[in-house]
């Protein structure tokens, strides 16, 4: 069978702690023919941290990349793709406020896929109390969710103690979700049977969402390919097609450069992952790269003040910026090209080097078994065999 799709996740159960919490509270009215204009699928994490938790958060940050690529390879009805936004969350830690039931807001939803890396690469465990009625709630009123009935609102929330636990009812917070069109999906660390047990699968249940177990512990395998080197040397010739503008563009970039090595600790796999993503309409940086900021409104290009560009353009006329930026844009989009080119060998290969017993155990099928099904009611397709 062949590979159709550039995002396959190869992996062992792993513990990929997802939690996507989309709610919007502001109105019972919902925008159907949104799907016509735009479409955005809203994904909020919300990670147990707590002290048995260093594995799953382990996964997490080995899975980030393989996730997004999963998801961003959802097309629409007319073919185009559409927006996705993630945020995430850490709860059941001891070091963070016990008056905030142990529950912090790391990232609110954002586009920005460098922020919800950095984000999670800081993220540790401490013993504590998990309180899952709760963070639900708490996602829910915090978090900037759509009023359009035509995104996909979805909740990832893994964990391993009761569902039960907290002043909260989880039974009142899941159903302030579907009464706002969000979904919860449930990953209980550990026995399938104990998570019923403990409340899990009907905590997915109440909202129309999936109920999924997996052991946190496992650790993620990747499997190498003959494309892995050429992916990474393109990945460095991509970043050199950045070009930062604002006063906090210089450290924006330096960034990316951080969150490459961030995902590169996990191995050239893990880094060709993220290099594709980069290569995909997913990835944007507009609030600080030129490139990207002049697709949304050329107008930036003349509008930033020479101080606020990288060295090499502070001497340039209006009309030299826009020919270094247009430059920069078709080098971009040949590089991209490229990338996906190679990914599209590099996911045959992976695919065909996979032992089918590897590959029905695998925590991404699970996942995104349950995203396309929820992703059919907005109209979202992926392509056969992914």
């Amino acid at each position: 069978m062949k590979l159709h799709c550039n995002y396959r996740i190869l992996s062992q159960p792993f513990v990929f702690l997802v939690v996507f919490l989309f709610t919007s509270f502001t109105t019972d009215k919902h925008d159907v023919a949104a799907t016509a204009k735009d479409q955005t699928i809203m994904i909020a994490l919300l990670l147990d941290t707590s002290s048995s938790m260093d594995g799953l958060i382990d996964q997490a940050k080995s899975q980030l990349w393989k996730i997004v690529n999963e998801v961003a390879a959802a097309k629409r009805g007319d073919g185009k793709q559409p927006n996705i936004e993630i945020a995430l969350y850490e709860y059941g830690n001891a070091g963070l406020s016990s008056s905030e039931g142990y529950i912090r807001q790391v990232s609110a939803l954002t586009e920005d896929l460098d922020v919800i890396s950095e984000k999670l690469f800081s993220l540790s465990t401490n013993g504590g109390n998990e309180f899952c009625g709760l963070v639900i709630k708490t996602a829910l009123n915090e978090l900037a969710w759509s009023a359009s009935n035509a995104d996909l609102k979805m909740i990832f929330i893994a964990g391993n103690e009761p569902f039960t636990l907290g002043s909260v009812s989880y039974e009142l917070a899941c159903g302030a979700a579907k009464k706002k069109g969000v979904v919860v999906n449930t990953i209980y660390c550990g026995d399938f049977n104990d998570g019923i047990a403990l409340s899990w699968k009907r905590g997915a249940t109440l909202t129309g969402g999936t109920f999924m177990s997996i052991e946190q512990n496992s650790k993620t395998v990747y499997v190498p390919t003959p494309y892995d080197d050429q992916i990474a040397a393109l990945n460095d010739k991509l970043n050199a097609t950045y070009v930062y503008y604002g006063a906090s563009g210089e450290s924006r970039k330096e960034q990316q450069i951080v969150q490459d090595k961030n995902a590169a600790s996990y191995g050239l796999a893990n880094i060709a992952e993220r290099s594709f993503c980069k290569s995909s309409h997913a990835y944007k940086n507009s609030s600080w790269d030129l490139v990207d900021a002049a697709k949304d409104n050329e107008k930036v290009i003349t509008e930033t003040k020479t101080d606020d560009l990288p060295t090499e353009m502070r001497t340039m006329n209006i009309e030299q910026r826009k020919v270094y930026i247009r430059q920069k844009s078709e080098e971009r989009i040949n590089i991209q090209v490229g990338i996906q080119s190679l990914n599209k060998k590099r996911q045959e290969y992976i695919y065909k080097n996979t032992p089918q017993s590897s590959k029905d155990k695998m925590l991404d099928a699970s996942m995104m078994k349950a995203i396309k099904e929820q992703g059919r009611a907005k109209n979202l397709k992926w392509e056969e065999g992914c």
